[in-house]
Order: C-alpha cells, then sequence, then structure tokens
C-alpha cells in the first residue's frame, strides 16, 4: 500500500527516484492491469505538481483509447499519428510539448491545458501498448529532468503489465 512520501527540497533525480521507488512497491505485478494503470495514472497525479491530467491511451491494433486516468473526462479515441498522443505512438518516442498551441493538430480534450508530455509504453516484445499522456496547464512545464523522471515511471509501469493483455486486440 502506498503511503505519501516527503519529496519537498530533494533534488531532481533523488525526487524521481524516490517516486520510482514508491511507484514499484505501489504497482504489483499480480494486479490485474486496469489497477497497474488506475494507481499508476493516480500516483502520477499527486505526486506530480502543476498538472491538470494524467492517463493512459491504450493501443487497441488500430487506434488509441482512453485507459484510466485522473483530470477532466478526455477524448475516447486517438489515430496513430494524430495529436501529441497519436505523433508519440506512431514515433515510439517521447514527445515534449512546451506549448500545445504550436503544435500541429493538437487534440485539446481540456481547453486549460498549455504543455504536455506523451510517453510511449513499449513491450519488451516491441509492441505497442499504448501512450502515458501527461498534461499541464502552464506553458514549458515539462524539462529534461521531467522526462527522464515520467520516462523511468513509465518503464515500472510497462515492467508490472509485462507480457499480460491490456486491451483485446
Amino acid at each position: 500500500m502506498w503511503a505519501h512520501i516527503d519529496i519537498d527540497g530533494l533534488d531532481p533525480q533523488a525526487r524521481w527516484h524516490s517516486l520510482r521507488e514508491s511507484l514499484t512497491g505501489l504497482l504489483s505485478p499480480a494486479d490485474h492491469p486496469i489497477t497497474v494503470l488506475a494507481n499508476a495514472a493516480a500516483f502520477i497525479y499527486e505526486t506530480t505538481d502543476r498538472l491538470n491530467w494524467a492517463g493512459f491511451y491504450l493501443f487497441d491494433g488500430s487506434q488509441l483509447v482512453l485507459g484510466p486516468f485522473c483530470g477532466k473526462p478526455a477524448c475516447t479515441s486517438i489515430r496513430l499519428g494524430n495529436g501529441v498522443c497519436g505523433t508519440a505512438a506512431e514515433r515510439r518516442e517521447t514527445v515534449v510539448v512546451a506549448d500545445v498551441d504550436a503544435f500541429p493538430g493538437h487534440i485539446a480534450c481540456d481547453g486549460a491545458s498549455r504543455s504536455e508530455i506523451v510517453l510511449p509504453m513499449i513491450a519488451a516484445d516491441g509492441k505497442l501498448i499504448g501512450v502515458l499522456d501527461i498534461d499541464s496547464p502552464e506553458l514549458d512545464r515539462f524539462d529534461e529532468n521531467d522526462r527522464r523522471g515520467l520516462e523511468q515511471l513509465r518503464d515500472v509501469v510497462v515492467e508490472r503489465l509485462a507480457g499480460r493483455v491490456v486491451l483485446a486486440t
């Protein structure tokens, strides 16, 4: 079970290390995949400041579909290559957007979002699982430390899902 952790005053590297350790302890490989995703979304939303949305879009074999999240209701499906989520999934690389209004084809689910980071989730066999999508109401919210730290958290989620069906295709 997760208990609140004190990360105030830690340097970015120590902060992300502490968050990774806490998330690793929270998520059990024995948990249902939806439980893993729901608790991961809540954990990231609660422990990362200045966010207005954190959650998952899952790949169903043809498009991304909305999975567990925290924040306002969101778009239910996204084609690969569309918006920040579809772009990250198609490229299979993290996409950091300092100003979503400047991103061609940005899909605005929450008008308060000003910046975004999307991290693809790739299984050990190379298959696309989906993406971790995180939005902020601040311009240029996500820096290189955030990218590296959130990639570590994403990796914990992918490890906990190892080889299990998340979404039937």
